[in-house]
């Protein structure tokens, strides 16, 4: 029988963790408010203005960008967004 996924653990296992949480919350808030807006965002990322890593909230603003651009920036050593 093929392995089944816990699903509830697993997200109870990302509650716990704590901010991670929040910020996939805060990045789903953004889309959403976007599709209310009725803007097409086929093929674009939704990009937060100040990085969600970096303090940043819907409030500072969003942007549409494509993949490219929103999913490769520079890095520090340790790996954490410059």
């Amino acid at each position: 029988m093929a392995y089944q996924r816990d699903y509830k653990k697993d997200y109870a296992a990302q509650k716990a963790r704590g901010s991670e949480h929040e910020r996939r919350i805060e990045r789903q808030r953004a889309r959403r408010a976007l599709d209310a807006k009725g803007i097409d965002r086929s093929g674009l990322d939704v990009s937060h203005v100040k990085a969600l890593s970096k303090g940043g909230s819907n409030k500072d603003g969003v942007k549409l960008q494509p993949p490219s651009k929103n999913r490769s920036f520079k890095r520090t050593s340790s790996g954490a967004m410059k």
